[in-house]
């Protein structure tokens, strides 16, 4: 069972996601916030496997509650919830440690969808945000130094898997592409985050591109 926590300020929006989650057999809603500060003490107490975490919010927005979540090393994975796919703060949300992103608009089916891929620690991340990703790397110029020294830390092989990760394979995608079995690219990926210390295959991508290990137009 899946269990989440909904952080919305809006009541109508925590009602109607609670309703087509609990509606899931494998997705239990075990808790509902109302701003950022609610979110922080709830994931402690509760301590859900997925936040579905909105952005904008009074007091403490989802922003600030993702990066102290992802501070407090909690295993809980926030997904972001948004009513454009062009959010201004979706690029900083995946920095502060979000898993993905999803539109407030999508259906149950998509809703519940995302909520096990994020679940299974794997990226939910749509074409649109990838190539705003892309963008605002590109705007940010250089690589950082720190970051890309750490690079040196992967074999070959997890070196070409994190280019793979970056670029929105899935782990049997990845497979097919190697020719490998599934199993061994989850252990290569596992120890990818290891290694650089990173929660999920979210900010391993985000940690591609920041190193320049993977550039626009690839």
């Amino acid at each position: 069972m899946i269990n989440v926590l909904i952080v919305d300020d809006q009541v109508m929006v925590r009602e109607g996601f609670s309703v087509l989650l609990n509606a899931m057999p494998d997705i239990e809603v075990i808790g509902e916030a109302v701003n950022g500060r609610d979110a922080v003490q709830q994931v402690a107490a509760l301590r859900p496997d997925v936040v579905l975490m909105d952005i904008r919010m009074p007091e403490v927005n989802g922003l600030e509650a993702t990066r102290e979540i992802a501070a407090a090393d909690a295993d809980a994975k926030v997904l972001v919830l948004t009513t454009f796919d062009l959010d201004e703060y979706v690029y900083q949300a995946l920095r502060a440690g979000a898993s993905g992103f999803l539109l407030k608009d999508a259906s149950a089916g998509q809703l519940a969808e995302g909520v096990r891929i994020v679940a299974s620690g794997e990226a939910l991340l749509a074409p649109t945000v990838t190539k705003r990703l892309i963008s605002e790397f590109s705007r940010l110029g250089a690589p950082r130094q720190p970051a890309q020294e750490r690079i040196g830390d992967l074999t070959e092989r997890e070196t070409e898997v994190l280019v793979l990760v970056a670029q929105g394979l899935s782990n049997g995608e990845i497979a097919e592409h190697l020719v490998v079995a599934e199993s061994t690219v989850k252990t290569h990926v596992s120890r990818i985050l290891v290694k650089l210390g990173l929660r999920d295959r979210t900010q391993a991508a985000v940690f591609a591109y920041e190193t320049g290990l993977v550039t626009p137009g690839f």
